[in-house]
């Protein structure tokens, strides 16, 4: 029972099994009888599932397979030559890449054979460049005092416009133009290369006085330029700063605010910010962008009479018979104060931001740090005494600024040349300029190979003495440095 049970069974199976088989027969075979329009309707009517294409595309690709190599055997290799074509094809772009940087290569060794000469200038330029930089922002050091070999009178500029005593001196930035102020009322600009007046200002007819019913002399006392050359600044022996174009020599703008003669100018080193100091007590801030006073500086208990600054905004004065020094820190609305001169402060220069050096009438040269508040070298009687058992007091002083070369002047006949070394504490003389006269004014060029001295029979602020041996001129020393002539 159980077995034909099974056999029925299974009989049912096959049959249910090729009935599928049998439709699907017979429907390839209506397919085939129908020929290629029952194709063509096949496809038109859906697209043909991915079992019956993927045979095809392989037939397809052997059979153009064996159709291009039959074709490479048959037809005598044609495509073969056609292929071998489109490598060399590809050669040649290899080759022309190979070609280009071969050339581009021999270019390049071309080139840097020709600059063999140019490297050496280029690092000469970024020397240079880097040199100009940490110039431009106070932290260049340099030691030329110690490469000083000579020095020599070269020339004498005389004018007689300025046949009374010379008071103030101003150089250009490019060393070609020297300005000369004297107790008269014209202003000299002299050619530094041929030694002739290229023109000249008169003072007087735009002197403006206060209602005080007293006469004066015009003289100028004190000169500075801008560093682009757009602006000069004179003090006139009044209460009022005249500017003036120093290219035109053309007036330009007179500046009121001092209740006393002013005694000092400078323009802070790369703009129009101008800083006076005046008898009275007082130092201004004037911008001249806008032709107009900033502020006022107060704290010295006598008349200033020396003020100088370099970049950055901060100014120096010497305070006159107070006997102080003072730096002032503008944006920070603040002052350092030194002693240490024993009587009046008459001259100071800024060396560099962080040191400066300072005269007076007790006949010492003083050399500071603006970290210490006491002087960290101190030299007495720098220019000796006089034949009333005096010093001789410090009338003028010049530096190179960044370098370590600093010029004093006095009444005594010379010119001295110093070497300062901040670190060793040492203020050392190592030449004397032999000049008769007053020193009322002392500039150096950018590199210290000229020294412009201005000289009088009388002081540039009164006439308590004189020298009738002296003459009323501008004297200039060449100076010779080692490094310079290449010895």
């Amino acid at each position: 029972m159980s077995s034909s049970f099974f056999l029925k069974a299974g009989a049912k199976a096959n049959k249910k099994r090729k009935n599928p088989a049998a439709t699907k027969g017979k429907g390839v075979k209506t397919a085939a009888k129908s020929g290629k329009s029952g194709f063509q309707n096949a496809r038109a009517e859906g697209p043909v599932p991915k079992k019956q294409r993927r045979p095809k595309e392989k037939d397809e690709e052997i059979e153009s397979d064996d159709e291009e190599y039959n074709s490479d055997l048959g037809d005598g290799g044609h495509n073969t030559l056609a292929f071998s074509s489109d490598e060399g094809e590809e050669e040649t772009a290899q080759d022309k890449r190979l070609r280009l940087a071969k050339q581009y290569l021999s270019e390049i060794e071309k080139q840097e054979s020709e600059r063999a000469e140019d490297r050496e200038l280029g690092q000469s330029v970024e020397q240079r460049l880097q040199t100009d930089y940490l110039d431009s922002v106070g932290k260049l050091r340099r030691n030329i005092a110690g490469n000083l070999k000579t020095n020599e009178v070269t020339s004498v500029l005389k004018h007689k416009l300025h046949h009374m005593p010379i008071c103030a001196l101003a150089l250009s930035p490019d060393g070609k133009f020297l300005y000369a102020g004297a107790k008269s009322q014209f202003v000299l600009k002299w050619s530094t290369q041929n030694g002739k007046v290229l023109d000249k200002c008169d003072v007087l007819p735009h002197r403006e006085e206060p209602e005080t019913g007293k006469k004066r002399r015009s003289h100028v006392i004190a000169i500075c330029l801008s560093t682009d050359m757009k602006y000069m600044a004179l003090a006139e022996g009044g209460p009022h700063i005249q500017i003036w174009c120093p290219q035109t020599m053309k007036h330009v703008k007179t500046l009121k605010g001092h209740r006393d003669c002013v005694a000092g100018l400078v323009f802070r080193k790369g703009t129009h910010d101008l800083y006076s100091a005046a008898k009275d007590r007082s130092v201004k801030i004037w911008s001249l962008d806008e032709m107009a006073y900033v502020e006022s500086l107060f704290g010295h208990q006598t008349g200033v009479t020396s003020i100088d600054a370099l970049s950055r905004e901060r100014a120096i004065t010497a305070g006159g018979s107070d006997c102080s020094l003072r730096i002032w820190k503008i944006t920070e609305e603040s002052q350092l104060i030194y002693n240490g001169h024993k009587d009046s402060i008459e001259c100071v220069k800024l060396m560099n931001d962080e040191h400066f050096v300072s005269g007076g009438v007790d006949g010492a040269i003083s050399l500071w740090s603006a970290l210490k508040k006491k002087p960290i070298c101190t030299t007495q009687l720098a220019h000796g005494v006089g034949e009333n058992g005096v010093a001789n007091w410090i009338t003028a002083i010049a530096v190179v600024v960044n370098t370590d070369l600093v010029a004093t002047g006095s009444f005594d006949g010379f010119v001295k040349l110093w070497q300062t070394n901040p670190n060793a504490r040492k203020l050392q003389q190592i030449q004397s300029i032999p000049i008769t006269g007053f020193i009322n004014g002392l500039t150096f060029n950018a590199d210290g190979t000229k020294l412009y001295v201005g000289v009088g029979q009388e002081h540039r602020l009164g006439r308590w003495w004189r020298h009738k041996e002296a003459k009323n001129n501008v004297v200039v020393v060449d100076i010779v440095l080692q490094n310079a002539t290449g010895k």
